[in-house]
């Protein structure tokens, strides 16, 4: 079969190679699944580069996150999605999976948006829903809200019942952020976002802070976080990891909160299958719906994976073997 194997270590448009590999077989408790769409994430450019907490051994095929279809035993034909096994990753033909982690793709969702559904939209339901307890009518900055996993928050803000406020970085992605439904785009080249936050809610600042940012993202948030209000540290794609004076929380009582979503796959598996299910049923009622910007075929990959590492994209990059 065909797949992107990485044999060194470096940046994705340099070291992802397409080539003929072995097609993986299924151990006990896995599935092998034909990849019908393979979602491009920011993890994938930081595994490229041996960033990531999670290190495969060389050389291995890059992809955490699928919509694919069972190959063989009693779930044959079932169209699924979730993360694949690694070293034999999303970007190919096939790609292995544990069974106990496939879930059904949403049948309100294509194989492009169902693939870009499980990681961003699961990491954006944990920190605004189980880590910051967003309440409807309370105000949510979103930074990155253009983004992968920002859009998610845009959209299951709103769900939610807040009023959403989404930072982006250019005037195309503003357009996207508001189609997905903020009630107010903030362009951090053009704006202060920090003096546009304030302003808005009357000098009372956001309750709820999403970041996958983390830099200035981090340090302006905290000037604009209201009180009692919390702010949910999701990543650092800026690449600068913020080192914040708790004095500054304690005399403003705010909260910071970190979300690792990957560590409830380990120590409550039960909350991510439900979790799951309110993302299907939001799906089926239409409320949620990945953006998915660019469909590419699978020799497009490390452009993707690419274009994602620099921050050039818009919302979800979805390659279809």
């Amino acid at each position: 079969m065909r797949a992107w194997q990485v044999g060194e270590l470096g940046k994705p448009g340099a070291v992802m190679r397409l080539a003929e590999v072995d097609q993986p077989s299924a151990g006990e408790g896995q599935l092998l699944v034909r990849v019908r769409a393979a979602a491009v994430n920011f993890p994938d450019a930081l595994m490229c580069r041996g960033h990531y907490q999670v290190r495969p051994p060389l050389p291995f095929t890059p992809g955490v996150e699928l919509c694919g279809e069972v190959v063989g035993g009693d779930r044959a034909g079932e169209r699924v999605i979730g993360t694949p096994l690694l070293p034999a990753g999303a970007f190919a033909e096939y790609a292995l999976m544990d069974a106990r982690t496939a879930f059904a793709a949403p049948a309100a969702l294509d194989d492009a948006e169902a693939a870009a559904l499980h990681i961003a939209y699961q990491t954006a339901w944990f920190a605004l829903h189980r880590r910051a307890a967003l309440r409807a009518g309370e105000t949510l900055l979103v930074h990155a809200a253009a983004g992968g996993v920002g859009s998610a928050a845009v959209q299951l803000g709103k769900a939610a019942g807040a009023t959403v406020i989404g930072v982006v970085g250019g005037p195309e992605k503003a357009v996207a952020a508001r189609e997905l439904g903020a009630d107010v785009v903030i362009d951090r080249r053009s704006e202060d976002f920090v003096a546009v936050v304030k302003e808005f809610t009357g000098g009372r600042g956001a309750d709820v802070v999403f970041d996958p940012v983390g830099g200035d993202a981090y340090t302006g948030s905290a000037r604009c976080v209201a009180f009692e209000g919390r702010i949910v540290v999701v990543g650092f794609a800026s690449g600068t990891i913020p080192t914040p004076g708790l004095n500054h929380a304690l005399v403003k009582n705010y909260s910071v909160l970190g979300l690792h979503w990957g560590l409830y796959g380990v120590r409550e598996p039960a909350a991510v299958v439900a979790a799951h299910a309110e993302l299907t049923a939001l799906a089926a009622k239409g409320v949620v719906r990945p953006l998915v910007s660019e469909r590419l075929p699978l020799d497009g990959a490390a452009d993707g994976v690419q274009r994602v590492a620099d921050g050039t994209t818009t919302g979800r990059v979805v390659v279809l073997p």
